[in-house]
Parts: C-alpha cells; sequence; structure tokens
C-alpha cells in the first residue's frame, strides 16, 4: 500500500531528525512572515536570531546548514536583508573561506606525522598525568599553526585505531572479520574491567586533547576561524595578532595545563582512568609492529611531512601570503613529494570542511541581517556606555556567554563586525580628520600600512585622539577573541573540534555522551573562563 504524499514528504524533510524538530523549524518558518507584517523588521530580526542559534544547539539533531540555511534563505525573501549585502559579507571575509577550504585539505595530508606523533605519546609514556599533559600541550601546539579540527580529528583516529584492534582481541575477533564495537556481548568476562578502564582513560585523552585545541587555538591568527576574522578587521597578522592577545592568552594556556594535571591528580569530574598494564603491552607491540610495516617509503614521508610542517609554520609566522594560500602550497608540496597524484585521493581531504565553509556563508546571512537591520545596535551601545576596564569585562562575558550556547564563529562575526561600525562613527565625529570615518579606519586597519605612518598624516591633537580611540578598539578586540574561544568550552555548541568529536564514530565506542562531555569540560570552563576575564580586566 502506497503511503500517502505528506507522510513521504514528512520523512523526506531533514531526513532523520526528529519529528518535533521538523515541527518546530517547520512553525519558525511560517511564524517569520507574520511577524514581518504584524510587528516589523527589527522584532522579526530578534526571532530570526534566536531561531538560528537554536538550530546551532540542535547541532546534534540536525546539522545546522539545511535548517539554518531555510531561515537564511526566508530573511531574503522577506527583504530583512538583500543577497547583494549576503555577497559583500562573504567576500569581505573571503580570506577565512580560504582559511577553511586550503588550511584544513592542506593539514588532511600530514595525518600521518601527526599520528605518529600522538601513537609515540600513547604507548611509549608510562605516567598517565604526563600523557593527559603531553596530549593537551601538543594538541594546544598544533591548534596554533593548524587546524583544531584536524587535529582533533588525528587524535580520535590514534584511539580509535587502538581501540579497534584491542576490542577486537578481547572479543576473540581477527582484522577481516565484522565486528560492532559498540556491543560488548562477544568481549570475554575476565576483560570486561579492563576494558571499561580503557574507555575510560581514552575519554579523559580526547577531552584533554580537545581542550587543548582551544588552549592554542586562541592564542594565533590561524588558530580558528573567527581568529582569522578578527585579524583581518583589525589589520593584525600572525605576530601581531599574537602580541596583542599574549596578555590573556598566556595566562589561560598555563591555568588551562595546571588543570589538567590538578584533575588527574585528584581523580575530579570523571578524570584519573589509567590503561590497564597489560593493554599498554599489547598496544606497545602492535605500534611496534606497524612501524616496521611502513618501510622506508612510510619513513621517508615522515620526514617530508615535518619539514612541510615547518615550512608551514614559517610561512605562517613572517606572513608569506595570505593564510588560505599558504594551506594550497602545503597541499602542492605534500601531494607532489608523497605520491598522491589521483583526483579520488585529494577528494577526501576537501570532504570534512566544505559543509563547514557553507555553514560560514549561511552565518554571514545572519550577519547581513543584524547589520541592515542594526539589531544589535542598543547592546553594543550599553556595553560601551560602561567605561574602563568594566565595559572590556563585559564584553568578554557577553561574547563567552553567548558562544557557550550557539557558535562562536557567529558570536565574533557578528560583535566584531557592529564594534568596528561604532568606532567608525566615533572617528567620523572627531573633528580635523580630513577625511570620512570610514576611509580613516580602513587605513588604520590596513594590514600593509603601519598605523603610526597613517597618525603621522593627522595634526598633533587629533592623531592623539586618533590613538588613543584606536587602542581601546584593540582591547575589545582581544576581549571579543578571548570571550568567544575560551568559555565556549563549556558545550559542543560553542567549539566545533567538541561537536566534531561527540558526533564522530568514537564517541559511542568509549561511551561519550553530551552531558559526559559537558561535565568533562566543566573544570576547564571554570578555571579557564575565570581566569580569561580576570587577564581582561587587570592586563588589558
Amino acid at each position: 500500500m502506497k503511503k500517502p504524499i505528506t507522510t513521504v514528504f514528512a520523512e523526506t524533510f531533514l531526513g532523520s531528525a526528529p519529528a518535533w524538530y521538523k515541527l518546530v523549524l517547520l512553525g519558525f518558518l511560517v511564524v517569520n512572515p507574520i511577524l514581518m507584517f504584524t510587528v516589523g523588521p527589527f522584532i522579526t530580526g530578534w526571532a530570526l536570531i534566536a531561531e538560528f542559534i537554536f538550530t546551532l544547539a540542535m547541532a546534534l539533531k540536525c546539522y545546522p546548514l539545511p535548517a539554518g540555511g531555510l531561515l537564511a534563505l526566508e530573511a531574503i525573501f522577506l527583504k530583512l536583508t538583500s543577497p547583494e549585502t549576503v555577497y559583500h559579507e562573504a567576500l569581505n571575509n573571503f580570506e577565512v573561506i580560504l582559511l577553511l577550504i586550503f588550511m584544513v585539505a592542506g593539514i588532511y595530508f600530514m595525518k600521518d606525522f601527526l599520528q605518529f606523533t600522538f601513537t609515540r605519546i600513547l604507548v611509549r609514556v608510562q605516567s598517565k598525568k604526563l600523557i593527559a599533559l603531553l596530549f593537551c600541550f601538543a594538541g594546544a601546539f598544533l591548534s596554533a599553526f593548524l587546524d583544531a579540527l584536524t587535529v582533533t580529528a588525528v587524535i580520535m583516529a590514534v584511539a580509535y585505531g587502538f581501540y579497534n584492534i584491542y576490542h577486537r582481541f578481547v572479543s576473540g575477533k581477527g582484522h577481516t572479520d565484522s565486528h560492532d564495537l559498540v556491543s560488548d556481548n562477544a568481549v570475554k568476562d575476565k576483560n570486561r574491567e579492563e576494558l571499561q578502564q580503557f574507555r575510560g582513560f581514552l575519554r579523559n585523552l580526547m577531552m584533554h586533547g580537545a581542550v587543548g585545541t582551544a588552549l592554542g587555538g586562541v592564542c594565533t591568527l590561524v588558530g580558528e576561524p573567527q581568529n582569522l576574522l578578527i585579524g583581518k578587521e583589525m589589520g593584525w597578522h600572525f605576530v601581531p595578532f599574537f602580541l596583542h592577545a599574549m596578555p590573556v592568552t598566556l595566562p589561560v594556556f598555563a591555568i588551562g595545563l595546571l588543570t589538567c594535571l590538578a584533575v588527574e591528580q585528584f581523580k575530579l569530574f570523571g578524570y584519573g582512568f589509567q590503561m590497564p598494564g597489560n593493554i599498554r603491552s599489547f598496544l606497545l607491540e602492535t605500534a611496534i609492529e606497524m612501524e616496521e610495516k611502513q618501510g622506508q617509503k612510510g619513513r621517508l614521508k615522515l620526514v617530508i611531512q615535518a619539514l612541510v610542517g615547518v615550512w608551514l609554520i614559517l610561512a605562517l609566522a613572517f606572513h608569506l601570503g595570505a593564510v588560505g594560500l599558504i594551506g594550497l602550497s602545503v597541499i602542492i608540496l605534500l601531494t607532489s613529494f608523497t605520491g598522491i597524484i589521483e583526483e579520488h585521493q585529494l577528494g577526501h581531504a576537501f570532504e570534512e570542511a566544505l559543509p563547514f565553509t557553507a555553514l560560514l556563508v549561511v552565518f554571514f546571512s545572519v550577519v547581513a541581517v543584524i547589520h541592515s537591520q542594526e539589531l544589535f545596535a542598543p547592546i553594543i551601545e550599553y556595553v560601551l556606555s560602561l567605561k574602563g576596564q568594566n565595559q572590556l569585562a563585559a564584553y568578554y562575558a557577553a561574547n563567552g556567554l553567548l558562544s557557550s550556547i550557539s557558535d562562536n564563529v557567529f558570536v565574533a562575526t557578528v560583535y566584531i563586525s557592529e564594534t568596528k561600525l561604532h568606532f567608525i562613527h566615533v572617528l567620523d565625529a572627531i573633528p580635523g580628520i580630513g577625511m570620512s570615518g570610514h576611509d580613516l579606519m580602513a587605513k588604520l586597519t590596513d594590514a600593509h600600512i603601519a598605523r603610526a605612518d597613517v597618525l603621522a598624516t593627522l595634526p598633533q591633537p587629533v592623531a592623539a585622539h586618533v590613538k588613543e580611540t584606536m587602542e581601546h578598539f584593540d582591547k575589545l578586540a582581544v576581549a571579543i577573541n578571548t570571550g568567544t574561544n575560551i568559555p565556549s568550552v563549556a558545550t559542543p555548541n560553542g567549539q566545533a573540534a567538541f561537536l566534531f568529536l561527540l558526533t564522530s564514530a568514537l564517541a559511542p565506542v568509549i561511551r561519550l555522551s553530551y552531558g559526559r562531555m559537558v561535565l568533562l569540560a566543566l573544570p576547564y570552563t571554570i578555571t579557564m573562563s575565570l581566569t580569561g576575564l580576570a587577564a581582561v580586566y587587570a592586563f588589558l
């Protein structure tokens, strides 16, 4: 018997998302036009933001691109913004789009070297506290130069690979047998307790590594996508960005590592699981066997990937080109020197980043609505009406709170663009600048022109006023950067790396649920967020 077309449509619309989610989204799409014609575009715009944040918060039910994309399309049809404004927003952030397309793909071809590094740490180091610290530090260091999602993917691949080998072994299965890693039905009774310990051990390491990506990601221009957005708006290259953020990021980094040691030492918040000795021996033998199988060609590939990694760090530090183009150079070097020459081999590298790149353009659509309807103007004006350090602390706290429930890239995009618009108006109000506030801001935030050279062209009293204004803008930009990066570790909604881990094939295998992840992140959330707030207040 044929199903009614309405039933087929209901099943097809948003696929396997829950029925209540589909009904809520349809409700949003029906309510928005009614709001538009009854209470006007300002209230409708705010409703759209709340609805879009809902789609981000429910990312585990449905990836936000289809649902959020429908809301963005409707906003354009309702004339809350225009296609031209969306295009302008995307074009303005083209460097970030290049970063996501090419840098993430470039790092994909370095996975062998990264896996080798994390495998060595896992099987060669005896102390759990030292392993945890090394995972956290390595995640931080690598994420300061590479893409946090890729670093997380590598750590997950190492854990999944070893878990797969051990689970098959204790279930009496061979390498080629079909096997369900989530089920323990075939596991021998004597191995069950060890397996629980091993799961807890891997959960701990995954969280230390994921938090490490946030600790390192906040420090540099390429650590997180929003950093590049902020850097571009401010005219900061790699080194200036690091130096501006350093008064906040370095204390947070130190406290993050101390938190890692403390939770392991005192077995707090679900940490403190040890790897059973016989599992360590088994994994060490497996790792040695895998290294021997690589042969001369495998070892040469590791050396080439390490050398390209050095090139990447130097190219970023000396700003030898746009970040995305440096990522493209990494793809070219690694594919040519390691023999990856077929199109289907190259295609896999781009799968990871392109869905998020498309979602980022949807973010820009919502940001275009915010700009067109001036939705954030009252909030920005209120926060900027606060004085001195209270203003910086309020910026940090507001960005942190929003980033922990929605997406930190979205929050940073909105805040930095709206704050820059405010400071353009401030410059406009300064008499004697000899040009529009917009033109002066463009010169002051041009990465190729020294700010001192621009100030030198202005009359002395005017230059002093402009310099003071821009120094304050710099501090607010750092508050936005650290506010969106640090407190967002509270939930998987805020950190893309956390969400990536939670939705991976590894999560059910090591019993990592949403609630458990929030609990494991809690000590880091408390210590890092409070340290960041104190540093913003005291050192900026």
